[in-house]
């Protein structure tokens, strides 16, 4: 091995682990406010008190409990997969505070992705005691209701479900990254956020489950990125199951394609950035 490569095989890993320790130590710093985020996500399990209520009407084919155990892991999910850098990345172009990062000899990406990591799992005290005080409301999420059967995920769904949050959480990241490059000729692009915001909302099964919806436009929705961001990996939460391989190929496919285009646009945007006197 040389030297170069000897050096570059040791210094990723520390510069990581050193960043990691570094955004964690200043996440937790504001964890009031990261308390606050974490019940601002709520929605879910508001949610789920609505149609909790039409599956005791046995017009859906989920009942009340799976729909308890349903919004529960959307909770879960939707913790581990929030996405904001379009808001800072937005900061730093207009207050020239890039400038400095692009001399650091490592891409801004990474620390951007690392102060996320960093700011869910300060989160997770705070999901917990959410999740502690809904399961004390409602019991049956566990037992199973009137069969008497207990329910626990299981250590592989549990595994396989957070190796596809967090693909989930790339995805939504590089897609929202994309959308950032257009602060290089924009001044408030964090107001166009709504143009990805508004379909995740609707169409990710963050307000309703797919399973509710036609076999046809289910269909539809799934060769689309956000059904992955929040449907596909709660339902592996709940029952380890889904459309496992294609889920994984569609997320990992729409990922290549946004980092793509985030990197021509990076390129473009750098010299236009430059240009400016930044």
């Amino acid at each position: 091995m040389t030297q170069s490569a000897e050096k570059f095989s040791i210094g990723w890993p520390h510069k990581l682990r050193v960043m990691l320790g570094v955004q964690a130590a200043e996440m937790a710093q504001y964890r009031a406010e990261i308390a606050l985020w974490a019940i601002a996500t709520m929605l879910p399990l508001i949610m789920m008190g609505l149609w909790a209520q039409a599956g005791e009407s046995g017009l859906f084919p989920l009942k009340r409990v799976e729909m308890f155990r349903y919004f529960i892991a959307v909770f879960i999910v939707r913790q581990f997969t929030i996405v904001w850098i379009i808001h800072h990345f937005e900061f730093l172009v207009v207050t020239g505070r890039l400038s400095p990062l692009l001399l650091h000899p490592i891409d801004p990406v990474w620390r951007f992705i690392i102060m996320h990591i960093s700011e869910h799992w300060v989160r997770v005290p705070f999901v917990f005691l959410i999740i502690g005080g809904f399961l004390w409301l409602y019991p049956q999420t566990l037992t199973g209701g009137t069969d008497g059967t207990a329910w626990w995920p299981g250590l592989g769904n549990l595994a396989l479900a957070a190796v596809a949050m967090y693909t989930a959480f790339l995805l939504r990241f590089f897609m929202q990254y994309t959308l950032c490059m257009a602060a290089f000729w924009h001044e408030r692009v964090a107001a166009m956020d709504a143009i990805i915001y508004m379909p995740y909302l609707f169409l990710s099964g963050l307000l309703f489950p797919f399973e509710v919806l036609p076999d046809y436009a289910r269909e539809i929705l799934l060769w689309t990125p956000f059904p992955y961001m929040v449907w596909f990996p709660a339902t592996l939460v709940v029952n380890g199951e889904g459309p496992i391989l294609r889920g994984f190929l569609t997320m990992i496919g729409w990922m290549i394609l946004f980092f793509i285009l985030y990197r021509w646009l990076w390129r473009k945007g750098l010299k236009h950035y430059s240009a400016m006197g930044a």
